[in-house]
């Protein structure tokens, strides 16, 4: 009686060379939020011309100085 089982040399080798050569299963793909920084929001104010101005001269970044003055201003620095 011949068993049903190939245990030939070469089958067993085709099995274990299947096995390292085979490709994984593909990972869920990994989903992308739109994430809001917490901590700050988008407003509109109204500032006095000169004011602004103060700021701006500086350069760039005079909205972070505005909220670290704003910050020093409401005591919570």
């Amino acid at each position: 009686m011949t068993s049903r089982r190939h245990t030939s040399a070469v089958d067993r080798a085709e099995a274990m060379f299947k096995k390292v050569t085979a490709k994984p299963a593909p990972e869920a793909p990994e989903v992308k939020r739109n994430v809001i920084p917490v901590g700050k929001e988008s407003v509109t104010i109204r500032i006095d011309n000169d004011v602004l101005a103060h700021f701006q001269d500086d350069g760039p970044g005079w909205q972070d100085r505005i909220n670290a003055a704003l910050r020093t201003a409401a005591g919570l620095d």
